[in-house]
Parts: structure tokens; sequence; C-alpha cells
């Protein structure tokens, strides 16, 4: 378990390339048992949560290379249908391989996904959506079994639009018979860019990035090249750096118009952006002031983006407010925070911030990856010393991001 010490108070300047989104890459590499041929894909992180990706699909039987960013996957010759739970204990995505699995052998037994830091996961809605496609399920010592004959297209309108229950239909039905309407689908970019992915491999699939989605099944699935979106989540971590040391960051490959609610909050809160040749231009435009926030599925504010904001109101004039509706358990920062000399108050699922003229440095814990993240933001800004415990956190959704802040000017080390 590593920690991070940051001596903060240093304006951070220079330019930063967004990384490959984890939660783009992560689906698209499941997706593998569909696949015929080999396939590339391009612009993949190196984080821990894709190694085990990898050698989850090289279990199921689909091996695969990783060298610079690429991730070249060969196809299933015998598909072993099965994810144990010593592998993909830490890897909530893992409930992924079910709607693949099933759609092309017909059977699937995969852990069930282990505990949540920030809160309930549950995977009723995935089982409840396949069971309607023609599956059938039981738990078995901690595993999901599924059977079934071949799925079918069916009309399936989700509680709430759930991101991975999306995904994973959205897969299944790409090999059933017929057609599959998903009502109340997730928006995400991410979900549409999975979508793109296996239109590119020979799916029928419409309607991605809209709540309607709709996939015609076909007989089968090929193979080719496709490049994994920026990770808007750690653009926008980025910008909330520039933000909150006072500084100037160039952002490549920056996917601007996938952060229209978290640029919206910034430009309120004070923050200037502009397009150029190089990236996006991120900095200061006036004091910067608090403000009311509202996490909501996309393109509403997304919660991922919630304790990095939170930071940021915290060195910021006046009072806001934070209401967090996704996820019951995603406070879990604010103690750490008021370790810095923040000023919170929560009541129930909304959080009152307060800025202070200055945060100080001392020990922190994190509690997940955004917290991780948003501690990180507090220390740059933070007077002294700070030291995070338990950021291997950022190993599972930050590439490098010490690496990447240490050429931006910051004072930043990872100690054993």
């Amino acid at each position: 378990m590593d920690q991070l010490r940051i001596r903060g108070g240093k304006p951070l300047s220079g330019v930063v390339r967004v990384s490959g989104s984890k939660n783009a890459a992560l689906p698209i590499l499941l997706a593998a048992p569909l696949l015929t041929k080999p396939t590339i894909i391009e612009n993949v992180p190196r984080l821990r949560d894709i190694q085990t990706t990898l050698k989850l699909l090289e279990m199921l039987g689909c091996p695969s290379t990783f060298e610079d960013h690429v991730v070249t996957i060969e196809p299933c010759s015998r598909i072993e249908p099965e994810a144990p739970y010593d592998l993909v204990r830490t890897m909530r995505a893992s409930v992924l391989v079910l709607g693949p699995l099933l759609a092309r052998a017909g059977r699937a037994r995969v852990a069930q996904p282990g505990g949540c830091a920030i809160g309930a996961r549950p995977v009723n809605l995935h089982l409840t959506a396949l069971e309607k496609m023609g599956a059938t399920f039981e738990l078995d010592a901690g595993y999901i079994v599924g059977h079934c004959e071949g799925l079918t297209g069916a009309h399936i309108l989700f509680d709430f639009p759930t991101v991975t229950g999306t995904e994973n239909l959205i897969m299944a039905a790409c090999l059933a018979k017929g057609t599959t309407v998903l009502e109340n689908a997730a928006r995400e970019p991410e979900v549409a860019n999975l979508a793109d992915f296996l239109n590119a491999m020979g799916a029928r699939i419409s309607g991605h990035g809209t709540s309607v989605i709709t996939i015609k099944g076909v007989d089968k699935l090929g193979g080719g090249t496709y490049q994994v979106m920026p990770d808007r989540i750690e653009a926008g971590t980025y910008m909330v750096a520039a933000a909150i040391t006072d500084g100037e960051i160039t952002l490549e490959g920056c996917p601007f118009m996938e952060l229209d609610a978290v640029v919206a909050k910034l430009r309120e809160m004070g923050m200037y952006f502009e397009a150029t040749n190089a990236g996006v231009v991120v900095r200061r435009a006036s004091e910067l002031h608090c403000v009311d926030v509202v996490t909501q599925p996309y393109p509403g504010f997304p919660t991922d983006m919630q304790a990095q904001l939170m930071a940021l109101m915290c060195v910021s004039q006046g009072a806001g407010s934070i209401r967090e509706n996704i996820f019951e358990n995603r406070f879990m920062h604010v103690q750490e925070l008021m370790r810095l000399g923040a000023s919170i108050r929560i009541s129930s699922q909304t959080a009152v911030i307060r800025g202070v003229p200055q945060l100080t440095g001392a020990p922190v814990m994190a509690s997940d990856l955004r917290a991780s993240a948003s501690l990180v933001l507090a220390g740059l800004a933070a007077k002294g010393e700070t030291l995070i415990q338990r950021v291997y956190h950022l190993d599972r959704g930050y590439e490098a991001m010490e690496v990447k802040l240490r050429a931006l000017g910051a004072d930043i080390e990872r100690l054993p």
C-alpha cells in the first residue's frame, strides 16, 4: 500500500495528454468472447484493472498482448466460461462477461462482484434483463451461474439507467435472435463508445447515446482495429488541478464535448477554457466562487467528478452545496478533507462547503479512487506537506497521475 507525499502551493503549468478511458476500455476488452477474428484495441490505459482484465480474457480462452497502449486480442478458439473470484474480486466490471459468455457459449459462471466502498451496485438489473432474453440463473457458492439455449431479442425497460447493465445487454443482444430494445438505457459516452466498437466489428446497434437503444442480432462478429475514447473524468480532474493551484494547463486529446456539465460548473466558479490546435487551455478567469451541484446520470454532472469539485470548493469564496444522487456512501472523503482544514457539513446526501483561505497539509487516508484524486488535488493547494495513504486506488483509474503532475511542476512523490 503506497503513499503519496505532496508539498503544495505550486501553480501547475504545462501540457498533459489525456489517457484512454478505463471505463470505456474495460467493456470493449470484455467483449472479446463475441469476436471471431483478431482485434486491435488502441489507446488503452496501463492500469491495474486493465491487467486484471487481460488475465481474465486469457483464462476465458482469449489470449492477448499489451504493448505501448495497444492490446491485440486473438479470437477465442475454445471458450472457458468461468470468471474466478480470486481474479475478479477487486474489479466490479467483471460482471460484464455475463452477456458475452451467454451469447457465445450459452453458459457462464461468474463470481459475484465484491463489496464497493462507495455503495451498493447490485447486478439484479443485469440478471432480470437477461432472463427476459431466455437465460436462467442460479447462485452457487458465491458464483452467478447462467445458462441459455440461445438468447432471443426482447423489450427491456430498466428501472434506472445503469451503465454496466446497459453495456451487458448490448453485448448479449448482438448475437441474439431478433431485435432487442433497451429503454431508459444509460447515455454515457463510454456506452456509446462500446456500441461504436461493436458496430465496427459487425454488430447492428442504433440509438446509443440516447435513452432508447435498438440492437438487431447478427450471426457473428468479426474483428478489426478500434481506438478507445479519452478519459473524460481524468480530463476533468486536470481541469480542477489547474483551478485549485491557480495554474494553466493545456489538455491534449481532451473530450471537451463530453464534459459539458463539468465545464459549465467550472465556468460558473470562475474558470476560463479555450480550445486551441494544441488542446484545451484551462486557467482561472477570476477569483473562484462556490456553486451548487447535483450529481446525475449523463448528461448531468457526473458522480465521478463530485469529490474533485468538492476539493476545489474548499478553497473557493462563499458557500456551495453538492447533492450526491448516485451512490449512498460517496462522502467518505469529507472527513479527510476536513483534516486538511476544509469547512464541510453533511446532511443526508448533501454536503455544504464553505471556502477557507488556506488548506494545511496533514496525513490523510483515501477510501476510493475519486477520493484519492480529491485528496491529491487538495494536497496540491495545501500549505506544507500532505501524506496520502492507500493511493493504490489511483492505479485503478489514473495512469501515472503523480508522473503527469510532476511534469506540470508539482512537488509530489510516491513512497513505499
